[in-house]
């Protein structure tokens, strides 16, 4: 099993990136695949998640309306649009899996694999 995340950088107030999450060893399509991020000094904390079709997604208020979540299960590979970016979405960002059969979460510690993560810096 194995996620890759890249797309991260620098990227001043305002600014955009997108975050992506590439999936291996596993059946990519029975995952809801999540988006969390970590501030120095601060717990690992839900941004976003999508269903293992596409069709749902959810997103933590700070970043609704801003940040979009979307998936191509032909490339195993799922994004993070992330537009409007302010200093306080600095952090690294991480993406996971959790199997379908087991039902939504938000918590991170209801995910199983993990990325190594991607810097994301927005400077003011």
């Amino acid at each position: 099993v194995q996620l890759v995340e890249s797309g991260g950088g620098l990227v001043q107030a305002g600014g955009s990136l997108r975050l992506s999450c590439a999936a291996s060893g596993f059946i990519f399509a029975d995952y809801y695949i999540g988006w969390f991020r970590q501030a120095p000094g601060k717990e690992r904390e839900f941004v976003a998640r999508v269903n293992w079709g596409g069709g749902g997604t959810a997103y933590a208020d700070s970043v609704k309306g801003r940040f979009i979540i979307s998936r191509d299960n032909a490339k195993n590979t799922v994004y993070l649009q992330m537009n409007s970016l302010k200093p306080e979405d600095t952090g690294i960002y991480y993406c996971a899996r959790r199997f379908r059969g087991l039902g939504v979460a938000d918590d991170f510690r209801d995910y199983d694999y993990w990325g190594q993560g991607t810097q994301v810096t927005v400077s003011s």
